[in-house]
């Protein structure tokens, strides 16, 4: 009797219920809150369960969740918590939690396991997973679990780890379906019908001469489309296939995939022979992590540091370098100020003022920061159109600087002039004026360096994102300050 079909395919009758008993579904969604996450009640009941030692109802509470969700219920008890979740959960445990969940608590909960469970958990894994698992443990414990594992997974294991980290090398997974070109769709079609393990998730097939060297790639849809006479080489598509060097930056391969819209592509090494593949799901996870990295290095926090579950003494470190380099700073903004103390002595109106000028210059610097540092990853602001964005940032600080000039001159000409200065109306509009000046000069100067600082920190060689926003706000700060006193030191104090 013929299977059938998938829209043949129907819901099976639910047996009858007793009379009055309603019909009840699983509640799928008692474990989430309406943003998808895991709800706060859900995670108490896994709580207390756990410690109560209940491990049947805390079995019961994870057996339908997501790995990822899992992994969300990892990050949200206590470490003696987790510890105990890895033991009861045992071969529950989805190996792809280990994938999902942070650093600092996938460590506690490798640690958890023992290591014949850690090795058929690898194994488990697209060798791209296996690695990024593998890669923060120590060289012990690693061949300890390495040594339990097949042995050509082990030595495709090792092969990926022998890559630099963030490169397509340790990002490909070596499973990849390849076909000669002399195969025919049928061929094919029996491969992917026969039990032989195939890549968990592939888009197409890659045709290879006898060098193992990738001449082209074939879609999946092609096999369903064309007869099963049909020699694959045939149909081969005359566009080049994009071949991404085993040792090319992970930026790089995101930046491919974005600009030619690819799903996958093949992984050559140097002899250009084909040695594993990355597809749009790989590179997802790399945007997903640039970004994430860039965001925190604005704000001078490093990304293994940004997570709630890292411990005190690693987060105190990370951030403390920076806000000693901060503080240094801020010191040099006072040496400027400390220039001008009696300026400050006979107009108090003009250290009231101070921190408006440096505070609207920062934001501004701050702002063109963000867009250079975004379009310098994305690669949308190059050396062939800096100096147009240059000249632009700069207009924009312009037109901003005295649109606000005005605003604020007007505001502090008018509220010490006659209400609440006592200095006379002409006192006021000097004060007015000078705020002015000093605020155009100020975010004429956070557009040119928020957009300059960035591209010279690039040129050199360093992360623009990482060391940027010191420069620009040390920069807004003196200028700002030097600025201000300054005019008021001429015209205000004579």
């Amino acid at each position: 009797m013929n299977e059938p079909s998938a829209i043949e395919k129907t819901r099976p009758d639910e047996p009858d219920m007793p009379p009055g008993v309603p019909d009840q579904e699983p509640d799928e969604s008692r474990a989430e809150d309406e943003g998808h996450d895991l709800s706060a009640e859900f995670i108490r009941e896994v709580r207390e369960a756990i410690d109560e030692g209940d491990e049947t109802h805390v079995r019961s509470l994870c057996e339908e969740l997501h790995p990822a969700d899992v992994a969300d219920l990892f990050e949200q008890i206590s470490d003696d918590q987790r510890k105990a979740l890895v033991g009861i959960l045992g071969q529950m445990l989805d190996p792809v939690t280990l994938v999902e969940v942070d650093e600092d608590v996938r460590d506690l909960i490798i640690e958890a396991m023992p290591t014949g469970q850690l090795a058929d958990a690898v194994s488990e894994l697209d060798t791209d997973d296996a690695a990024f698992v593998l890669e923060d443990m120590d060289e012990e414990a690693r061949l300890e679990v390495l040594a339990e594992v097949p042995v050509a997974e082990r030595l495709a294991l090792l092969s990926a780890l022998d890559y630099e980290d963030e490169t397509a090398g340790r990002l490909m997974q070596r499973e990849v379906f390849a076909a000669p070109a002399y195969w025919t769709v049928g061929q094919i079609i029996d491969r992917l019908r026969s039990p032989e393990e195939l890549p968990e998730t592939f888009y197409e097939v890659f045709v290879i001469d006898p060098a193992f060297k990738v001449i082209g790639s074939v879609p999946l849809a092609q096999f369903l489309r064309n007869p099963r006479e049909t020699v694959i080489g045939d149909l081969v598509g005359e566009e080049e296939l994009r071949r991404i060097p085993a040792d090319m930056d992970q930026e790089e391969v995101a930046y491919l995939f974005e600009k030619y819209n690819l799903i996958s592509a093949p992984v050559v090494d140097k002899g250009d022979r084909l040695v594993g593949m990355i597809t749009v799901d790989d590179v997802v996870e790399i945007v997903h992590e640039e970004t994430h990295e860039d965001m925190l290095a604005l704000a001078g926090v490093e990304a293994e540091q940004s997570g709630i579950s890292g411990s005190l003494r690693a987060t105190v470190s990370s951030r403390f370098s920076w806000l000693a380099v901060n503080l240094f700073t801020a010191i040099l903004a006072s040496v400027v100020i400390s220039f001008f103390d009696a300026t400050l002595e006979q107009a108090v109106a003009v250290a009231i003022l101070m921190p408006i000028v440096a505070s609207m210059g920062g934001n501004a610097g701050t702002q063109t920061l963000t867009v250079a540092v975004r379009n310098l990853a994305t690669r949308e602001l190059t050396a062939a159109n800096a100096l147009r964005i240059v000249g632009r940032e700069t207009l924009v600080g312009l037109i901003n600087g005295c649109a606000f000039a005005v605003l604020m001159g007007t505001i502090a000409g008018v509220w010490y002039g006659t209400i609440g200065g006592g200095g006379g109306a002409d006192a006021g509009l000097v004060l007015g004026l000078v705020l002015a000046a000093a605020m155009i000069i100020n975010m004429i100067m956070a557009g040119l360096s928020g957009i300059l600082i960035p591209l010279v920190l690039q040129r050199a060689g360093a992360d623009p994102a990482v060391s940027s926003a010191v420069f620009v706000t040390t920069v807004t700060d003196i200028v700002g300050f030097f600025a201000f006193l300054g005019l008021a030191a001429i015209f205000i104090v004579g």
